[in-house]
């Protein structure tokens, strides 16, 4: 007696390269995520907009501004954590973003190696 698999399940070479056009298809859609992600700008403040980030989806910082006010001589260590601050969180801006859109693309699948 043979067991019969439901259609769809099981055997042939058409659903192999269905499966195989199918993860090029979502590769190319990735690679094009990717790039225009790379070229999304971000602005970050920080320090209640005392600190101002400009970085790109690359993680590139383009411009760091900082108002005369956060400028303080007898307190450089408050600036210095300002400006970590705003780097940071402009990174993780990137991040957040790229993971939203590639989760778009991927349809919530975590795939190691692509991102």
């Amino acid at each position: 007696m043979k067991a019969r698999l439901p259609k769809g399940y099981g055997g042939g070479s058409s659903d192999m390269n269905s499966m195989i056009k199918q993860a090029q298809k979502m590769q190319e859609t990735i690679g094009k995520v990717q790039a225009e992600l790379e070229t999304r700008e971000y602005a970050v403040t920080s320090g209640g907009g005392m600190v101002e980030v400009h970085i790109t989806g690359k993680r590139e910082i383009q411009s760091l501004t900082i108002k005369p006010e956060a400028v303080d001589p007898d307190d450089i260590e408050m600036l210095q954590d300002l400006i970590v601050a705003g780097v940071n969180e402009a990174i993780r801006k990137v991040d957040e973003t790229t993971e939203q859109e590639m989760s778009k693309v991927t349809g919530g699948m975590n795939m190691p190696g692509l991102l």
